[in-house]
């Protein structure tokens, strides 16, 4: 099977994803509009159920070469199961510490014989039009992301960019400064050190690495960082602090 266009693009760095936490179609037609190549669809801390999922999903589906991700709560089969029949692009699973942590990942996500994940003719398999494809080979389009956020982590982050399956290490940095005593010091030695340290095993095992800004002007620090590719901005920052501005501005010119 040959990788598709998004997927391709991915894997080799070509690609801008936004954070959305906001469970509403018209902010994923924000983020297409805008020129992102993807969104990312936070389940582990936001409020978001399935069926809103779903309806970000097929909005996703109708702009064109617009990539989706969702996060599950957690690295569970189950929830990640019911995430992957809506049809999504690729899936971002937090808190992965081990290499078996990874396995687990990975076979949550493919079919027997290969992993453990359900059979079902859902949105993904076309509601059973293309079931026999999608089960048999479609579903390996999918892309597999391993969130690294604690020291654990990072020690262990050789090993898991090398688990069969995982196609690409994502850096969280808020949970990673935490594990490593500098929450929110986002240019502490510590913390760059393991982003750096992540990289490297991503780029020994062929593995491409992102992470996560909230603002345009942290994109070109990351970059130089060297991160193969980011998720910049996440709506209700943007949302905060653009409404931020605009009451400064009107203040300025003595209004309220």
């Amino acid at each position: 099977m040959t990788d598709g266009p998004f997927r391709s693009a991915f894997l080799a760095g070509e690609t801008l994803g936004t954070w959305i936490s906001i469970g509403h179609p018209t902010v994923v037609e924000a983020a297409g509009r805008a020129g992102f190549d993807f969104v990312v669809v936070d389940t582990e801390h936001t409020t978001m159920g399935l069926e809103t999922v779903a309806e970000l999903v097929r909005t996703a589906d109708g702009i064109d070469g617009l990539g989706v991700f969702v996060r599950p709560a957690w690295n569970d089969p189950v929830r990640i199961k019911r995430i992957l029949d809506v049809g999504v692009d690729g899936i971002l699973v937090p808190m992965i510490d081990t290499p078996d942590d990874a396995r687990e990942l990975v076979e949550a996500t493919r079919y027997p014989p290969d992993g453990i994940r359900g059979v079902a003719g859902g949105r993904a398999a076309g509601y059973g039009e293309k079931f026999h494809e999608y089960v048999t080979e479609g579903h390996r389009e999918l892309l597999t992301v391993a969130q690294i956020e604690t020291a654990t982590g990072v020690e262990n982050a050789d090993e898991i960019a090398a688990v069969d399956g995982i196609d690409s290490l994502f850096v969280g940095p808020a949970d990673l400064s935490a594990s490593l005593g500098v929450f929110g010091q986002w240019e502490s030695p510590e913390l760059r050190e393991a982003m750096e340290r992540v990289i490297e095993a991503g780029s020994a095992a062929g593995t491409p690495v992102g992470t996560l800004v909230v603002r345009g002007e942290d994109v070109a620090d990351r970059v130089d960082v060297g991160f193969d590719y980011q998720m910049a901005g996440k709506d209700t920052t943007t949302l905060i602090e653009t409404g931020e501005r605009i009451v400064e501005s009107y203040e300025a010119v003595g209004g309220r």
